[in-house]
């Protein structure tokens, strides 16, 4: 009976003993744990990385800001003694969000004599500042076209008109300006170096601006995706997509894709409706030369070839597309364009532009993006009659606003 009553008093300390070590734990690690969202640190003093950098004039990442809240504790990393780390989702939205505007478009439908009995449409997208004087990225099925008022709203509250400067039906994207300066602007990233299933989110107006700016957040589920959309003119085929199953609705059109790094990666263009966690974004590279000269000289004079082409993922859609090799198939060239007057004709194959691998319409396009009407460029293709590599001379026209073409 002794034995058995030291045995009970033995095991009765130990239990009370962890208890306590266990009360004492949650009680210091809790209160951390559960302010993960908002760090409790001295905000006056500044002490995080992300306060620091700002009375410095840099510009801060979100994977820097993921850095700054793990260590705001007073200069202890409580998530690294946890093994927890801030969600990506949160970290990029903290960073993009203010970038991210509304854009709510009217468009007249029916005009009668006088104005009268006039019908109006109104749709809503999303758009993605790009400069601090008032360029905006959005998608052509967003802004482009006739349109009676476009009105562009910002995270602060205000709502400003704003005007198209430059639209692409065929790769659905848009430019619009409003006269404000000293906006937040993006970041935009390199979609060359994604990953499949490397992080990505989404910003945007899901079902109008009821919604604005909600934050989706998946991966980046394939690259290179072609997909075929029914328009006023016909099919047209979109190439070299970013899939991803960050939720896309509605209202996202126009919006960012964004990488863990806070960086546009993407523009948001659409979803397959007969399934779920289907959206793709075009490529940022495509936007970044026209971007790039808007801001630096407020025009953009796009430079023309005079050719139709696919590149070979389209070649599944098409009955009986020829077998060709590597580049992008020319399957339409313009009698009065400088392509045909270089040498270029319907069947050829383009492999190379100025020396560079030319594999996808996305690179074709951004490379024509990045010269001026009047550029000379040097094409390597495979002639069709011949079925010989040769190099032609071009010298690029200009395709103005209005689909005429000048040389």
């Amino acid at each position: 009976m002794y034995n058995e009553k030291k045995i009970f008093r033995k095991v009765l300390i130990t239990s009370l003993a962890c208890s306590l070590v266990v009360g004492m734990l949650v009680f210091f690690a809790a209160p951390r744990y559960i302010s993960l969202g908002e760090p409790t640190g001295d905000r006056q003093s500044g002490n995080t990385a992300q306060q620091v950098q700002a009375a410095e004039g840099k510009t801060t990442d979100a994977t820097d800001l993921v850095k700054a809240q793990q260590q705001s504790f007073n200069g202890t990393s409580i998530l690294g003694e946890l093994g927890l780390t801030v969600p990506v989702s949160q970290a990029v939205a903290q960073k993009a969000t203010t970038g991210v505007v509304g854009i709510t478009v009217e468009r007249i439908t029916q005009d009668g004599v006088f104005n009268k009995d006039r019908a109006t449409e109104v749709g809503v997208g999303s758009g993605v500042v790009v400069s601090h004087d008032g360029y905006i990225l959005t998608n052509n099925h967003v802004a482009g076209g006739k349109s009676n008022r476009i009105t562009v709203s910002f995270y602060d509250g205000r709502n400003v008109d704003g005007e198209v400067v430059w639209a692409d039906p065929v790769i659905d994207l848009a430019v619009v300006k409003v006269n404000l300066t000293g906006l937040t602007t993006l970041t935009l990233g390199d979609a060359t170096k994604l990953q499949v299933g490397e992080p990505a989110v989404a910003i945007g107006n899901p079902l109008g601006l009821e919604f604005q700016r909600s934050v989706t957040s998946g991966i980046i589920s394939a690259l290179n995706r072609t997909i075929s959309i029914d328009t006023d003119t016909g099919t047209n085929y979109m190439e070299d997509l970013i899939q991803t199953d960050a939720s896309i609705n509605p209202g996202n059109s126009g919006g960012p894709l964004l990488n863990a790094k806070g960086e546009v990666i993407g523009i948001n263009t659409v979803k397959v409706e007969s399934a779920e966690g289907m959206g793709f974004a075009i490529p940022i590279n495509i936007a970044k030369p026209i971007v790039s000269k808007l801001i630096g000289t407020g025009k953009f004079a796009e430079s023309y070839l005079g050719v139709f082409a696919y590149d070979r993922a389209v070649f599944p859609y098409i009955n009986g597309a020829p077998d060709v090799p590597d580049g992008v198939y020319i399957s339409k060239v313009d009698n009065n364009g400088p392509a045909y007057r270089g040498g270029i004709r319907q069947g050829c194959v383009i492999s190379q532009i100025d020396g560079i691998t030319i594999n996808t319409m996305l690179q074709l396009r951004e490379y024509l993006y990045s010269k001026s009407p009047g550029d000379t460029i040097r094409l390597t293709h495979l002639k069709r009659d011949t079925n010989k590599w040769e190099t032609a001379t071009v010298v690029l026209g200009e395709k103005t606003k209005d689909g005429m073409v000048t040389r």
